[in-house]
């Protein structure tokens, strides 16, 4: 293998060069800050510690008397060290700075137990963790401050984090998305830089021995059962440098094969405590992720799936020979709506769903309005669960319905997105980014199967700001309480998009699943926009939604300002959307 950087690493390093790389005015600016700012907490930094490279330990700790923020304590302890070498080292650290606060244990207790005991040092009002290998960015503690200081009501903080090599270059940064409890029930990844309101963690009962590998998943998910969303900050910014070595989880997750198994028995734990119905496996596609299966209720909700439809026989009879073929759901009844087909082929097939009673046929010959045709089918679906599906979806597993109504059916979510795929096996629908594009656009599109997309995200259930309508489903009392899509200013373009908005105003989640896997032959039976007219409603029909949505377009809280809002997606944005820190001045 080539030592040479490859292309995506030097995109990083001249990304870090210009964004990451305070200037002489942004240290002045913080500088400033610490100055005008009457009240800095004391930060208690825990560096649990065992037979460390000490030349790594020694970085690691230099990373944190480096800090330009200097209302901190280092508090070490060490889990019965072997070699001799590492108790007068400590010492040593802990007699340079009177900050430093330093325990030996007797008896080895591995991480758990060691991080309890650099816990019981603490004296500070907030408590970050830290590797004994890993690296703090300078200015780390400070940002952390500045939350503190601007969100007096949070209680956990996490940051951006990238990897670092023995030769102290850096690569692979995570940047993440803001609070989104779906996906951290799917993987840690709040981990690093975390930070926890010490008396939260101590209310809590510290780290649970036992959970070695994911101690810091099962602390955070015991915190987070105390907070509101709104106590829960994300900073995005890299402020951790994690330490690729051999035997390390940044260099291969495989390392630590017990962790996994400590992060599943700490999910179960977790929907035990909230008194979830549901149990917790791997993910098929990443055996390091995990998958929530949500139990329905017994019986289960009544579906109404809904397809508009006109002409174009072929599609329709595919689809619902394919959902009724191969939808293990129980309950569910299928309404199509006929907006005017006029070939013969059409309407003898309509009618023999009829005579069958296969589906309800409802009739509405007026001009083509998306938003109308679902919204008066919905009027008369006799289902809890309305499923809006297109007329070119193709059913291709059976537990696809049952996968998006044990989600809809949660009574914090409001509306749950499929996961639709291209004839051709490249990836249609991975969720709705914000302003990607433009007003909005697909996430990971045309990728293809088998490749997880930007750090799993194509492969783990999570929130977005928006699904397809193409496969959508929501509970009817939902539909009806936000009054169905918008049929005057929307009637073609972006129903879906504010039907998740304003579900998402009401305090309602948007669940994306890739657990419920669809064929979408994307606009099939009406065709893309070509015509001049459809081309004006479409700009008429964006325009609504800059009007109505501009602020909510302008910053999608699950897609980090750090990646690029040009298609396809998920890159590094030049510049990144944050306000710099000369902003502080």
């Amino acid at each position: 293998m080539s030592d040479q950087p490859n292309e995506l690493e030097r995109t990083y390093l001249e990304w870090v060069a210009r964004y990451d790389t305070p200037t002489p005015g942004e240290r002045i600016a913080l500088r400033r800050w610490l100055r005008a700012t009457l009240e800095l907490p004391r930060i208690s930094i825990l560096l649990p510690i065992y037979n460390p490279d000490l030349a790594l330990l020694e970085e690691a700790i230099a990373s944190v008397r480096a800090q330009s923020y200097d209302q901190w304590e280092l508090c070490l302890a060490d889990d019965a060290s072997t070699d001799e070498a590492i108790r007068p080292f400590l010492e040593s650290a802990a007699a340079s700075d009177p900050r430093v606060r330093l325990t030996f244990r007797e008896q080895n207790g591995h991480i758990a137990a060691a991080s309890n005991s650099a816990l019981a040092l603490a004296t500070g009002q907030w408590c970050a963790l830290l590797d004994q290998d890993d690296l703090l960015a300078p200015h780390a503690l400070t940002w952390i401050a500045l939350e503190i200081a601007e969100h007096t009501n949070a209680r956990l903080i996490y940051s951006d984090e990238d990897k670092i090599d023995a030769a102290g270059a850096r690569s692979r940064p995570f940047f993440k998305t803001d609070w989104d409890p779906e996906l951290f029930l799917a993987q840690n990844y709040i981990n690093h830089l975390g930070a926890y309101e010490l008396n939260m963690m101590r209310a809590v009962g510290g780290f649970r021995e036992g959970y070695e590998g994911s101690q810091d998943y099962d602390l955070a998910l015991r915190c987070l059962e105390r907070l509101r969303p709104e106590q829960v900050r994300h900073i995005p910014r890299v402020l951790y440098h994690w330490r690729m070595s051999p035997g390390s989880v940044a260099q291969a997750a495989a390392a630590k094969p017990y962790a996994k198994a400590a992060a599943r028995r700490a999910l179960t734990d977790h929907l035990e405590r909230k008194q979830i119905a549901g149990r917790v496996e791997a993910c098929p596609e990443n055996d390091e992720a995990h998958r929530i299966i949500y139990a329905l209720s017994d019986p289960a909700p009544p579906a109404t799936i809904i397809v508009p439809t006109r002409d174009r026989v072929v599609l329709l009879r595919r689809c619902l020979e394919s959902l009724r073929s191969l939808t293990n759901y129980p309950h569910f009844e299928i309404v199509v709506v006929d907006n005017g087909s006029t070939e013969a082929e059409t309407l003898d097939y309509l009618r023999g769903l009829e005579r069958a009673g296969q589906a309800r046929v409802l009739l509405d010959a007026g001009l083509f309005n998306f938003s109308h045709l679902n919204n008066r089918a919905a009027a008369e679906a006799r289902g809890d669960v309305l499923v809006f599906l297109n007329n070119d979806i193709e059913i291709t597993e059976p537990g696809w319905l049952t996968e998006m109504a044990s989600q809809a059916a949660r009574p914090e979510v409001g509306a749950v997105g499929a996961r639709l795929w291209y004839g051709n096996g490249t990836l249609q629908h991975g969720g709705v980014v914000l302003g990607l594009g433009g007003v909005a656009g697909h996430a990971h599109p045309r990728m293809p199967r088998g490749d997880g997309g930007y750090f799993d995200r194509a492969v783990l259930t999570h929130r977005c700001s928006a699904v397809t309508g193409a496969c959508l489903a929501t509970r009817r009392e939902v539909f009806q309480q936000l009054g169905g899509f918008e049929e005057e200013h929307l009637s073609v373009n972006f129903n879906d998009i504010d039907y998740c908005l304003r579900a998402s105003a009401k305090g309602w989640a948007v669940v994306w699943t890739p657990y419920a896997n669809l064929v979408h032959d994307e606009s099939a039976s009406r065709g893309h926009h070509r015509r001049t007219d459809e081309q004006a409603r479409f700009y008429r029909e964006a325009a609504y939604m800059q009007k109505t949505h501009g602020a909510a377009l302008a910053h999608d809280p699950f897609y980090n300002p750090n990646l690029s809002l040009e298609l396809p997606g998920y890159e590094l944005a030049f510049p990144p959307r944050v306000k710099p820190a000369c902003a502080l001045a």
